[in-house]
Parts: structure tokens; C-alpha cells; sequence
């Protein structure tokens, strides 16, 4: 009996090769092949049997100019978790597909059934299909989250064309899959979660969702390094990439977007794991604030974006006594940036750590990569070397180039408008971010090289 003929397909691109190799040759990623049996292709159909074949073709959709489509605005339902809706851009879409993953048991499924059973509540029929929990443990989970007597419909399936079936039968407004890898067709041979199986299952989902108007939701698995498992082109196919953060240690969540079609990226909403599921946290600059009685030393506050939305995170330095060879650590941070900024600050502040070991770190767990965080960072090693506290209510934010300069952050009134809301009282700024107005309660001092920034903090201790 001849032995099946098989190739090896990358997981991480979907490109193939005869033969195994450590390395994929299309996209370079290392141990990535799979062995898998190519599927046959279908008699010829899809095919066109002849050139002139595409004349029949080309009055199937009439051309239009772009100025004589009428833009409308998408019409977005509230999920009823007012986190949720802020990074999906105001709630859910009609005949959107959107993509959530995350690390096992950090709360997917949790918010995901919470979300069905507030939208089903608001009088949209809903579909749950799990595969990879039965239903009797979904309805558990819905019991220990005190969802009582909940009307959304379930279905416990794995074949894709039973699951179109059902949808097609029940007329859901949003379906929710939980989750992709374990989904299949018929039409393949290779098995659930392989490159072809996700990328084919998500194809009709998505072509579905946008033929009948049905919202989407598909849960993801990721890899070990805390991307999305499967091929590339998912996250291309869907409207709407959502990441869920967190260390299963701390009861907060974050749910970050990715990608939006319908709404801003790298939105944020912050979430706190209770006994009775995701609760959203109203106030999130809170979780990112150490409780200090008074200020300490080697700590300053930083106002950051995440999407739209202004946050208090506070960063705390330590530097120490080093030995020989000084350890440069940060967590949350980039910790290249951090040897940047250590170098500016001893060339252009005259603040020397190269015998020192420096710790930095953002509170909260949070991580931080936009450049405005630089002055914060900055003050804090300072703070810390002469061991002593900036002032209570002080806050500060500023990119910092290497020449010493201190650039402004974008959005910067909005930052301080936060700041001044949560009680801050005195900030250090670029001087291109000055308020056109005062704004009632905050000191603002302005700064255009580091060096003027360090004089004014010694004038206020």
C-alpha cells in the first residue's frame, strides 16, 4: 500500500515545503513546520475553462465612484459591559468579526457569556457554540456567575457546516465561537486547529457574518510567545483584534485592541476578576497608583494614552550599589530605552549610574511603549540616586531625544485635564504641551531640556 504523500506547513505563515526544515523559508520562523496530508484538489471547480470565460465576469458588480457611495455611519449595539464597548469602539457591529485571545483560564470565555447574556437580556438572540466545553460545564460557569435563568441558546459542535446550519436555522444576531481551532469542515482532511482547517473555518465565518448581517466572535488560542495561533492571514480576515492581558496571579484584566476597523486601536478596558466573573473597573489610573501615605523616593507619576483613554501610572526606580557589571532591568519598559535614557542622563543632567544597578518598573503590571513616559523614568532614577521624594501631587511626561531635548507628547491637555481630575497638583511638562489656559489646581511648569527639568524638581523639594 503507497504511503500518502505529505508536506510540511508552516503554522505561523501557511506556506509549505516538501520537506521539513527548521526553519520556514517564507517567513524565517524556527520550528514551525508541521507535517500535514494536502488536500485534493476538487475537479476543476472555481476553475474557468477558458480565457474568454472572464467576459461573463465582468458586469457582475457595477463599478461605482468612490464620491457617489453614501457613507454611513455603522449602527454599534452596547454590550451592556461598559469596558467591553469602549475597546470595540461603542459595541458591537452588525456583520462584524472579531477576534479575541488570550492565555488559558485568563477569562475569555468569562466575559464572553457574560457579554451574550447582557445582549440577550437587551433583546438580541444570541448563539453560544463551544467546542471545547460541553454544555453542562458552560451552564455551570453561568451558575457560579450568578447568571440565573440566562435565555441564550447553545450549541455544543465542532463541524463548521452543522454550525452555518444552525445559525441559518435560528437567526441569531450575534454568534460567538469558542473557539476557531476547534472548529473543522468536512471539505479538508487535515485536522482541527491545523493552518488549512483555521484559515478555511474562518473564511466562511467571515463571509457569513458579512452575507447576513450576524456578528461574529471568535475565541483564538495563542503560542507560547503570546500570539495568535494559527495562520497570520485570521488576523487579516477579521474587523476587530482584541488581546487579553493579565497575570493570572492579579485579579485585574486588561482587553486591548489590536485592531479596529470600526473603532481606535491600542484601546484599553480594564477588568477586576471576581467571585461573580469580569467586573470593568471605572477608575483604572487607581490599580497603576501605589498607596503611599507620602511620596518616597525613586517614584514619579506618569500621564500615558492607551487608545482615547488618559492614564495615571505610576513608575518606581531603584538604583543600587552595582559591582563590576550593573544590571539595567525593567519591567514594562523597554529596557534599550532604559539604557538610552541612563546615557542622556549622564551626559546632558551630569546624573551618573554606571556603577549602579537600576530597576525600573511600571505599577499595576501595565506595560508601557510610548516614548512620553522618558522624563518620568528619568526623574524617578534621579529621585532614587539622591535619595530623596519629588513632591506630593507631582507628575510629569515628556519624550527625551538624545540630545538632551525634551519633546512634546501628543494630546498632551488631556493628560493634564486627568491629572488635575484625580487631585494632582504640580506637573513638568515640554514646553510645546503649555496649556493655552490654566487649568484650575495644577502648577505647571514647562521644560525644554532635561537638565531644566532637573532644576526645577531641586527648587520644589
Amino acid at each position: 500500500m503507497a504511503k500518502d504523500k505529505t508536506i510540511y506547513t508552516c503554522h505561523a505563515c501557511g506556506g509549505t515545503t516538501p520537506r521539513w526544515l527548521g526553519k520556514c523559508p517564507n517567513c524565517g520562523a524556527w520550528n514551525s513546520l508541521i507535517e500535514t496530508v494536502p488536500d485534493s484538489a476538487s475537479g476543476g471547480k472555481n476553475r474557468l475553462s477558458a480565457p474568454q470565460g472572464y467576459a461573463g465576469l465582468a458586469n457582475a458588480q457595477p463599478v461605482t465612484p468612490l464620491a457617489a457611495i453614501e457613507a454611513q455611519d455603522v449602527a454599534r449595539t452596547p454590550s451592556g459591559i461598559e469596558e467591553l464597548d469602549r475597546v470595540l469602539g461603542g459595541g458591537v457591529v452588525e456583520g462584524g468579526v472579531v477576534l479575541i485571545g488570550g492565555d488559558p483560564g485568563i477569562g475569555k470565555s468569562t466575559l464572553l457569556l457574560q457579554a451574550m447574556d447582557a445582549l440577550q437580556r437587551a433583546g438580541l438572540p444570541t448563539l453560544y457554540v463551544t467546542g471545547e466545553e460541553s454544555g453542562a460545564q458552560v451552564a455551570m460557569r453561568s451558575r457560579r456567575l450568578g447568571i440565573d435563568g440566562s435565555q441564550v441558546n447553545l450549541l455544543a459542535e465542532i463541524q463548521l457546516e452543522k454550525i452555518l446550519a444552525t445559525v441559518e436555522a435560528t437567526q441569531p444576531a450575534v454568534v460567538v465561537i469558542d473557539s476557531i481551532q476547534t472548529v473543522y469542515s468536512d471539505q479538508l482532511t487535515s485536522a482541527p486547529g491545523s493552518v488549512a482547517q483555521v484559515r478555511e473555518c474562518a473564511a466562511h465565518l467571515t463571509r457569513m457574518a458579512k452575507s447576513t448581517g450576524v456578528t461574529v466572535i471568535l475565541v483564538g488560542h495563542v503560542t507560547k510567545e503570546g500570539a495568535l495561533a494559527g495562520p497570520r492571514v485570521l488576523e487579516h480576515m477579521v474587523d476587530t483584534v482584541l488581546y487579553f492581558e493579565g497575570d493570572t496571579h492579579s485579579p485585574h484584566r486588561l482587553v486591548r485592541a489590536i485592531k479596529n476597523r470600526f473603532g481606535a486601536v491600542n484601546e484599553i478596558g480594564v477588568f477586576a476578576m471576581t467571585e461573580k466573573g469580569l467586573k470593568g473597573v471605572s477608575n483604572p489610573s487607581a490599580i497603576f497608583l501605589s498607596q503611599h501615605t507620602e511620596p518616597v523616593p525613586g517614584s514619579c507619576v506618569l500621564v500615558t494614552l492607551e487608545g482615547t483613554r488618559p492614564l495615571l501610572v505610576e513608575i518606581q526606580a531603584l538604583v543600587d550599589g552595582g559591582g563590576p557589571s550593573p544590571r539595567r532591568l525593567s519591567v514594562g519598559l523597554d529596557k534599550d530605552r532604559l539604557a538610552m535614557l541612563l546615557a542622556v542622563l549622564n551626559r546632558h543632567a551630569g546624573v551618573a549610574c554606571a556603577d549602579q544597578d537600576v530597576f525600573v518598573n511600571a505599577v499595576g503590571g501595565v506595560r508601557i511603549g510610548e516614548p512620553a513616559a522618558d522624563l518620568a523614568v528619568m526623574l524617578s532614577i534621579t529621585s532614587s540616586l539622591r535619595g530623596k521624594a519629588l513632591p506630593k501631587g507631582f507628575i510629569a511626561f515628556g519624550e527625551v531625544g538624545l540630545a538632551g531635548e525634551v519633546r512634546p507628547a501628543p494630546r498632551g491637555q488631556d493628560r493634564l485635564k486627568e491629572a488635575a481630575k484625580l487631585g494632582f497638583t504640580v506637573a513638568v511638562v515640554p514646553k510645546a504641551n503649555a496649556p493655552k489656559k490654566a487649568i484650575a489646581g495644577l502648577k505647571i511648569h514647562t521644560v525644554e531640556r532635561v537638565d531644566e527639568a532637573m532644576q526645577i524638581v531641586r527648587g520644589l523639594e
